[in-house]
C-alpha cells in the first residue's frame, strides 16, 4: 500500500475480531517500525506497554467506560513516556554518531530539560503523538485497522499497569481486525481554514 492510500484510508475502528491474533513477525514489523519515530535529541521516550494478559485487558476495559475495542482488538498498545530519559545515560542516544556531534548533541541535552517539567512533559506527548501516528499508518499498509484513544481513566490505566513514578500514560492505540467498517469520514475543514501562511 502506498503511503498516501494509508493516510487517506486510516479510520478510527471500534469493531474487532476477538479471534484474530497477529503472529509475532507480525507484532515485530510493527513495533520495529513505531520505534524508528522521530523523537527530540534522539532521546526514545516512547515506551510501547503491549497488554496481553486476558484480565489485564479486562480490567483495563473498565477503566476506559467499557470500550469493547480494549478487549476485542488483536492488540492494545498503551503508549506512554520516560520524562527523565534525558538524564538516563543520554550518551547512549548517540554512541553510533561521530565524536563531535556526540559531544555537541548531548552536552545541549541536560540545559534543554533539567528543572523544566512542562518541557518534558510536552516533549512526552509529542513523542508519543508521532509514534501514534507511525503505529495506525503502518497497522493499515499491514492491512488492518487501528484506533487511537483518550477516552480512559488514566491513573487508573498506570496503576493496572505499573506506570512507574518518573512515566506518564499518554494514550492508548488498538490494532486488528475490524469486523465493521468506521463511520463514513465526517466533515473536514476547508484547506484555506487550517492552512495558515506566514501569519495569523
Amino acid at each position: 500500500m502506498q503511503l498516501t492510500e494509508a493516510i487517506t484510508k486510516r479510520r478510527a475502528v471500534k469493531h474487532y475480531d476477538s479471534q484474530h491474533n497477529f503472529s509475532n513477525d507480525e507484532i515485530d514489523h510493527l513495533m520495529s517500525l513505531a520505534k524508528l519515530s522521530p523523537t527530540a535529541y534522539n532521546l526514545q521516550n516512547y515506551r510501547f506497554v503491549l497488554v496481553k494478559d486476558t484480565e489485564l485487558r479486562e480490567k483495563i476495559r473498565a477503566a476506559a467506560w467499557d470500550q469493547a475495542q480494549v478487549t476485542d482488538a488483536s492488540l492494545l498498545i498503551v503508549l506512554c513516556a520516560d520524562l527523565k530519559a534525558w538524564e538516563k545515560e543520554p550518551r547512549r542516544y548517540w554512541a553510533n554518531a561521530p565524536q563531535a556531534v556526540q559531544d555537541f548533541m548531548v552536552d545541549a541535552i541536560d540545559p534543554y530539560y533539567r528543572d523544566l517539567e512542562q518541557v518534558q512533559r510536552d516533549e512526552a506527548m509529542r513523542s508519543c503523538g508521532i509514534a501514534a501516528q507511525t503505529l495506525m499508518l503502518t497497522a493499515k499498509d499491514m492491512g488492518y485497522d487501528s484506533c487511537p484513544m483518550d477516552g480512559f481513566d488514566f491513573d487508573a490505566v498506570g496503576k493496572l499497569i505499573n506506570l512507574p513514578d518518573d512515566h506518564v500514560v499518554a494514550m492508548m492505540v488498538v490494532v486488528g481486525k475490524a469486523t465493521k467498517p468506521a463511520w463514513e469520514r465526517p466533515t473536514q475543514l476547508n484547506i484555506d481554514e487550517v492552512v495558515i501562511n506566514d501569519q495569523f
